[in-house]
């Protein structure tokens, strides 16, 4: 008996994130289905205010139930800001609901002691900093974050100038890649920058995309091998 293509839900905070994830399932997995759920409030409230809020939560959580009453087979969540809820939010879906970035940040902490961060939204860059060092001891390592926080970047690609929010992004890498091991782009949106670099950068540098979809596929398969 065949078995039915995988389903994969993405829950989105912004536009920016759709185009650089719906790229890397093209590239990794063109066989997976995708159902993209947003809701672009979340974003913009968090701009505005720099926190999150419980009512952000119940939002957030309400657009997981939708994707999982789709009948997904998984759930990815491509924006950063609230990968630090997904441990608790899991807990009330029986669908496999994962952060894009929370493989991308292990990798780094497995990988180098030294870490540059670049973030285009405020609470990015401190929560992804925070993560990183809870990782670290939860692997039993010290790292050193270096973070860098460019919310001028994120204005200009919501204002269409890609190129722009792009440079921003390369000067980082540039100005990050002298004291660090490996650099790390805390968002989604912000992995188009790559694709413009006019170089190769000296030192690598991580995005969320390629490695969350090795991550759930595999988490996927591992669970359909345990049913067999």
């Amino acid at each position: 008996m065949a078995t039915s293509p995988t389903r994969i839900g993405l829950i989105h905070a912004t536009m920016n994130s759709v185009q650089p994830i719906h790229d890397a399932f093209r590239a990794q997995a063109p066989h997976v289905i995708l159902l993209n759920f947003m809701d672009e409030g979340l974003i913009f409230e968090l701009n505005e205010t720099g926190v999150i809020t419980t009512a952000m939560i119940r939002r957030l959580v309400a657009l997981i139930a939708r994707a999982e009453e789709s009948g997904v087979d998984g759930i990815l969540l491509t924006c950063s800001s609230f990968s630090p809820y997904v441990p608790q939010i899991r807990s009330l879906f029986s669908t496999p609901v994962m952060s894009a970035d929370t493989s991308m940040l292990e990798y780094a902490v497995s990988t180098a002691q030294r870490i540059g961060v670049i973030a285009t939204v405020g609470t990015a860059g401190p929560i992804t900093t925070q993560q990183l060092q809870e990782i670290a001891v939860e692997q039993g390592k010290t790292v050193e974050v270096q973070t860098e926080v460019i919310t001028e970047a994120f204005v200009a690609l919501q204002n269409g100038e890609r190129a722009q929010h792009d440079e921003l992004i390369h000067q980082k890498i540039r100005e990050l890649s002298v004291t660090n091991e490996v650099i790390l782009l805390a968002q989604m949106s912000m992995a188009r920058a790559l694709l413009s670099l006019a170089e190769p950068p000296s030192t690598p540098v991580l995005t969320s995309p390629e490695i969350s979809i090795r991550t759930i596929l595999h988490l996927l398969e591992s669970k359909r091998v345990a049913r067999s």
